[in-house]
Protein backbone atom coordinates (compact mmCIF):
# COMPACT_ATOMS: atom_id res chain seq x y z
CA UNK A 1 0.00 0.00 0.00
CA UNK A 2 1.58 3.22 -1.19
CA UNK A 3 1.32 6.55 0.91
CA UNK A 4 0.07 9.46 -0.70
CA UNK A 5 1.73 12.96 0.53
CA UNK A 6 -0.46 15.25 2.33
CA UNK A 7 0.85 19.21 1.96
CA UNK A 8 1.18 21.03 4.42
CA UNK A 9 -1.70 23.23 3.94
CA UNK A 10 -4.26 20.33 4.33
CA UNK A 11 -2.76 18.84 7.22
CA UNK A 12 -6.09 19.15 9.54
CA UNK A 13 -4.17 18.30 13.22
CA UNK A 14 -2.82 22.20 14.21
CA UNK A 15 -0.96 19.98 16.69
CA UNK A 16 1.13 18.32 13.05
CA UNK A 17 1.45 22.06 12.19
CA UNK A 18 2.76 23.29 15.58
CA UNK A 19 5.21 19.94 15.98
CA UNK A 20 6.31 20.70 12.01
CA UNK A 21 7.07 24.58 12.89
CA UNK A 22 8.93 23.02 16.62
CA UNK A 23 11.18 21.03 14.21
CA UNK A 24 11.86 23.78 11.94
CA UNK A 25 12.63 25.95 15.14
CA UNK A 26 14.73 23.69 16.94
CA UNK A 27 16.76 22.79 13.29
CA UNK A 28 17.46 26.75 13.23
CA UNK A 29 18.74 27.24 16.60
CA UNK A 30 20.88 24.01 16.13
CA UNK A 31 22.39 25.38 12.65
CA UNK A 32 22.80 28.84 14.56
CA UNK A 33 24.90 26.83 17.20
CA UNK A 34 27.04 25.23 14.91
CA UNK A 35 25.59 22.04 14.15
CA UNK A 36 24.33 20.81 10.50
CA UNK A 37 21.36 19.16 9.63
CA UNK A 38 21.91 15.16 8.54
CA UNK A 39 18.15 14.62 8.09
CA UNK A 40 14.83 15.58 9.50
CA UNK A 41 12.32 13.49 10.51
CA UNK A 42 14.35 9.91 9.41
CA UNK A 43 11.74 7.60 9.31
CA UNK A 44 12.12 3.75 9.97
CA UNK A 45 8.04 2.25 9.58
CA UNK A 46 5.83 3.83 11.63
CA UNK A 47 8.80 5.84 14.02
CA UNK A 48 10.98 8.65 13.00
CA UNK A 49 13.68 11.02 14.59
CA UNK A 50 12.72 14.18 14.37
CA UNK A 51 16.86 15.80 13.58
CA UNK A 52 19.55 14.13 12.95
CA UNK A 53 22.59 16.84 13.47
CA UNK A 54 26.53 17.01 13.51
CA UNK A 55 29.05 18.88 14.76
CA UNK A 56 32.70 17.15 13.57
CA UNK A 57 32.65 13.69 14.81
CA UNK A 58 29.97 14.50 16.96
CA UNK A 59 25.84 13.29 16.08
CA UNK A 60 23.26 14.25 17.92
CA UNK A 61 19.39 12.24 17.48
CA UNK A 62 17.28 15.43 18.18
CA UNK A 63 14.21 14.55 19.76
CA UNK A 64 11.75 18.19 19.57
CA UNK A 65 8.88 18.57 21.92
CA UNK A 66 6.67 21.65 21.11
CA UNK A 67 4.88 23.06 24.57
CA UNK A 68 2.70 25.43 25.42
CA UNK A 69 2.82 25.72 28.93
CA UNK A 70 3.79 23.32 31.97
CA UNK A 71 -0.03 21.75 31.79
CA UNK A 72 1.10 18.31 31.04
CA UNK A 73 4.72 18.38 32.21
CA UNK A 74 8.07 19.11 30.37
CA UNK A 75 9.19 18.30 27.35
CA UNK A 76 11.54 15.51 29.08
CA UNK A 77 8.83 13.16 30.60
CA UNK A 78 7.33 13.15 27.71
CA UNK A 79 9.75 11.39 26.24
CA UNK A 80 9.21 7.67 28.01
CA UNK A 81 11.34 4.52 28.14
CA UNK A 82 9.25 3.12 24.95
CA UNK A 83 9.77 6.34 22.89
CA UNK A 84 13.64 6.13 23.76
CA UNK A 85 13.95 2.65 22.51
CA UNK A 86 11.62 3.07 19.32
CA UNK A 87 14.59 6.10 18.92
CA UNK A 88 17.31 4.16 19.55
CA UNK A 89 16.47 1.10 17.12
CA UNK A 90 15.68 4.20 14.49
CA UNK A 91 19.47 5.25 15.28
CA UNK A 92 20.77 2.05 14.84
CA UNK A 93 19.39 1.77 11.50
CA UNK A 94 20.44 5.64 10.50
CA UNK A 95 24.60 4.72 12.03
CA UNK A 96 24.33 1.18 9.62
CA UNK A 97 23.26 3.47 6.66
CA UNK A 98 25.19 6.98 6.93
CA UNK A 99 27.30 6.27 10.02
CA UNK A 100 31.05 7.04 9.60
CA UNK A 101 33.99 5.67 11.18
CA UNK A 102 35.34 7.65 14.71
CA UNK A 103 32.15 9.31 14.84
CA UNK A 104 30.52 9.80 18.41
CA UNK A 105 26.58 9.21 19.09
CA UNK A 106 24.17 10.78 21.41
CA UNK A 107 20.61 11.25 22.10
CA UNK A 108 19.67 15.10 22.60
CA UNK A 109 16.42 16.70 23.27
CA UNK A 110 15.00 20.35 22.35
CA UNK A 111 12.12 22.10 24.35
CA UNK A 112 10.41 24.79 21.75
CA UNK A 113 8.16 26.20 24.10
CA UNK A 114 6.47 29.57 22.77
CA UNK A 115 9.31 31.81 21.70
CA UNK A 116 11.93 29.74 24.28
CA UNK A 117 14.35 26.84 22.63
CA UNK A 118 16.16 24.58 25.19
CA UNK A 119 18.86 22.16 24.22
CA UNK A 120 19.14 19.21 26.31
CA UNK A 121 22.64 17.90 25.34
CA UNK A 122 23.23 14.05 26.10
CA UNK A 123 19.50 13.72 27.56
CA UNK A 124 19.66 10.07 27.49
CA UNK A 125 21.56 7.02 27.12
CA UNK A 126 20.53 3.58 24.91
Amino acid sequence: MSRQFVPVAEWKDPRHRRGLLAELAAAAFLTACGWSVEAHRFRLGRSDIDLIVRRGSMVAFVEVKERRGPAFGSAGEAVGWRKRLRIGRVAAVWVDRHGRAGDVYRFDLVAVERRAIEHVEDAWRM
